[in-house]
């Protein structure tokens, strides 16, 4: 059997943490994700079947919704992802798959997708350098789709003022936190 030792996006053993003043900047590897997407004419079997399982009605346009272990974002029409802890839901596509049946079309994306999360006050700043996102009036539990440094990410408010998430591409990891330490180090 293989030993094999996980990594994080930035391929190290450890989640990199950066601090600033009134900022920090989090890789986020403990998340497991999954995309979920509605079947043609089975959108009310999925939005059964998801708020049985995950405890919370799938969110709307541009938000997302958080009960418990799971979080969903609206990523597009009839389409979200789910996020949970990783060490209690490893296999988070499986057991989404088993509660929605074939009523939507469930795909594994944790090690696709990459996670920052941005802390303290001078989120904004940091931000407003490197998107297009009006985050200063983004209220908890908004997401949008932005492009930041060049990358395609999904931006999700957390905390009003004070906690964001990034959630890119994990190819593009070091080019993500290269982007966001930058940045940060010029505003500080």
């Amino acid at each position: 059997m293989h030993d094999l030792i996980p990594i994080t996006p930035l391929g190290r053993t450890t989640a990199q943490i950066d601090r600033f003043k009134g900022l920090q900047i989090s890789e986020c590897p403990d998340w497991a994700l999954a995309s979920l997407a509605a079947r043609r004419n089975r959108e009310g079997d999925t939005a059964t079947a998801a708020e049985k399982f995950l405890g919370i009605p799938l969110p709307d346009v541009a938000t997302c919704a958080t009960a418990g272990a799971f979080t969903a974002f609206w990523t597009g029409p009839q389409q979200w992802m789910i996020e949970a802890p990783h060490d209690r839901h490893e296999d988070l596509a499986a057991q989404l798959k088993a509660a929605v049946g074939d009523a939507a079309s469930i795909t594994e994306q944790t090690d696709g997708w990459c996670r920052f999360d941005l802390q303290g006050e001078r989120c904004h700043d940091v931000l407003e350098r490197l998107c297009n996102a009006d985050t200063r009036v983004m209220a908890q539990g908004q997401v949008t789709r932005t492009r930041l440094e060049h990358l395609g990410c999904f931006l999700i408010c957390r905390t009003k003022n004070s906690h964001f998430s990034v959630i890119g591409p994990r190819s593009s990891a070091g080019s993500l936190y290269h982007a966001l330490t930058v940045a940060a180090t010029s505003v500080v």
